[in-house]
């Protein structure tokens, strides 16, 4: 199990009601977490929708997930 810390901003702070969390994963990449948290808060984008940051550094969906990682999920920004 792994120990992380999660960021939500925009779209996906609206639908988790909150701005972040620290929780215990099973998940062995970031893109397993992402599809836990998803069923879990029910967030509408799909992973390919979105950028994936862990402790301040754009990575990669496949990445394995460590005890402690900061993790941010950064979905698309509209406006005008």
């Amino acid at each position: 199990m792994t120990v992380v810390n999660l960021q939500y901003y925009a779209q996906l702070r609206e639908q988790a009601g909150k701005s972040g969390e620290q929780i215990v994963t099973t998940a062995s990449s970031l893109r397993d977490l992402y599809e836990e948290l998803r069923a879990a808060h029910g967030f509408s984008l799909a992973a390919d929708a979105l950028k994936v940051a862990v402790n301040t550094q754009f990575s990669a969906w496949d990445r394995p997930l460590r005890d402690g990682d900061t993790i941010v999920f950064i979905p698309p920004v509209a406006g005008g």
